[in-house]
């Protein structure tokens, strides 16, 4: 119990610096409305792991652990400077509002089952989740090529290429755990794809 409060209370600490430096580039910039949704949906992410309820199985292992905190935090090693437009700022934002309007979708369905390590917290199939394994994936995924594509830049390139590496080892770890739930096995051969639909 110790070890979860400490581990949330740091969560929002980081996450409140972050918002706070995103702030004041924005400041400098009014108009990279891009930026702003990048802190809200992290913001989002994050806050929803504060409350989530804690399961009776997780996985520890150094390798998942690694996988989800790079996947979870690794917007504090995005370049919040201006960077080059491959389109509109406009374009990009609604990228990532199209994306949060997914998650939301799939968190709303999930509920309090959300959070970081891979955990069992209760096969769900409902709402989103009819359409693929791993929808809260497919909106991280419609934001972050959002936010990419209006600030696009060597560093950013980097961090959302591991970002999506590591997401693809967590969504194995994941399962890996899952398939031991007859549900959860009932439940992949009903829904085929993880992410993309047609494609993974």
């Amino acid at each position: 119990m110790l070890y979860e409060v400490t581990a949330r209370a740091c969560a929002a600490v980081v996450m409140g610096i972050f918002s706070y430096a995103a702030f004041l580039h924005w400041l400098a910039d009014p108009g990279r409305a891009t930026l702003l949704l990048l802190v809200l949906t992290q913001c989002f992410t994050v806050g929803l792991s504060l409350f989530s309820r804690v399961p009776l199985r997780r996985d520890w292992t150094p390798f998942a652990y690694i996988c989800s905190i790079g996947a979870t935090y690794y917007f504090l090693a995005v370049q919040l400077g201006p960077g080059v437009q491959i389109v509109p700022e406009a374009v990009g934002a609604a990228f990532q509002v199209a994306g949060m309007c997914w998650q939301l979708f799939a968190k709303a369905s999930l509920r309090r089952s959300f959070g970081i390590l891979p955990a069992n917290r209760g096969v769900v199939s409902t709402g989103a989740y009819r359409f693929v394994r791993h929808p809260m994936y497919l909106g991280y995924l419609v934001e972050d090529v959002g936010f990419l594509l209006s600030n696009f830049g060597g560093q950013n390139l980097l961090v959302f290429g591991i970002q999506f590496a590591l997401q693809a080892c967590r969504i194995t770890r994941e399962e890996r755990l899952l398939s031991d739930d007859a549900l959860y096995r009932a439940y992949t051969s009903n829904v085929r794809y993880r992410v993309l639909p047609g494609l993974y």
